[in-house]
């Protein structure tokens, strides 16, 4: 009878370890599992403003130039591109001089139809057009090009429905919009989920602080960053747009970038 009680409570006693044993292993598994997926979880996208329109991003090993202008000396310190966005005609969003200072080998550059058909074969042999409404998947993300257009009746001929895009980036679960040049168009109200939020606000070619903020207001980003607001003859009031906003919604974060380095403003 004792040596049964004992071999059956050493049984117990290696089951029990077993057990233990199992349910270690189980744990350091999963805690194997969540830092790889962490490990492998691209970091959030990091934006350098250049100038104006002009910015860099920089996502998961890509570089992305957004409407590069002001020539080579403009990206010093930047690594080169291997993608390049241009949302409209205009000098300050397509100018050819400063593609033609950077190094483009390999490089795509994704632009409305209207751009590509002013491009000379050098840069039009690079390039992709994307129309309004249109989804790209590239280099691991996807783009989608979102209309820019003018309102407001004086300003129409500026920035005609159709011809340029807006781009929302969607980097892993991260949303990021640049607006271009436009109004505040149905079609920027109705976007959902941004994350960051590229809007222009200068007059007389794109809209006022106010029509800005109230857009903003309207689709809600989680964070909203003025850019693209010098104007003729004066820059566009970010900081009343600022206070416009986070009365509206205090939960909407304003975030003001150096877009203009050689200017007091």
């Amino acid at each position: 009878m004792k040596k049964n009680i004992l071999l059956t409570a050493s049984a117990l006693l290696i089951f029990l370890v077993s057990c233990k044993q199992k349910e270690e292993k189980k744990e350091q598994t999963a805690e194997a599992e969540e830092t790889t997926m962490e490990a492998e979880a691209p970091a959030a996208a990091e934006i350098i403003p250049i100038e104006h329109a002009t910015a860099v991003i920089e996502w998961n090993g890509n570089t992305i130039y957004i409407d590069p202008v002001g020539g080579k000396a403009a990206f010093e310190g930047q690594e080169s591109p291997d993608m390049i966005f241009i949302t409209d005609v205009h000098g300050d969003h397509f100018n050819p001089e400063t593609l033609n200072e950077l190094n483009l080998e390999g490089v795509q550059i994704i632009a409305p139809d209207a751009v590509k058909l002013q491009m000379e074969e050098n840069l039009s042999s690079k390039t992709t057009a994307m129309k309004n409404g249109e989804i790209k998947e590239v280099a691991g993300f996807s783009v989608k090009a979102i209309p820019m257009y003018n309102l407001r009746e004086e300003a129409k001929d500026f920035h005609v429905k159709g011809r340029g895009n807006g781009y929302v980036f969607t980097f892993g679960d991260e949303r990021i919009y640049f607006s271009g040049d436009t109004e505040d168009i149905p079609e920027m109200r109705a976007l959902e989920n941004i994350d960051k939020a590229f809007i222009c606000m200068n007059l007389p070619y794109t809209m006022t602080v106010e029509s800005a903020a109230d857009a903003v207001l309207e689709f809600k980003p989680k964070q909203v960053y003025p850019y693209h607001f010098r104007g003729r003859p004066e820059v566009s009031d970010v900081e009343k747009f600022k206070t416009i906003v986070n009365e509206g919604d205090s939960n909407i974060e304003v975030v003001q970038l150096d877009w203009y380095p050689n200017e007091e403003y």
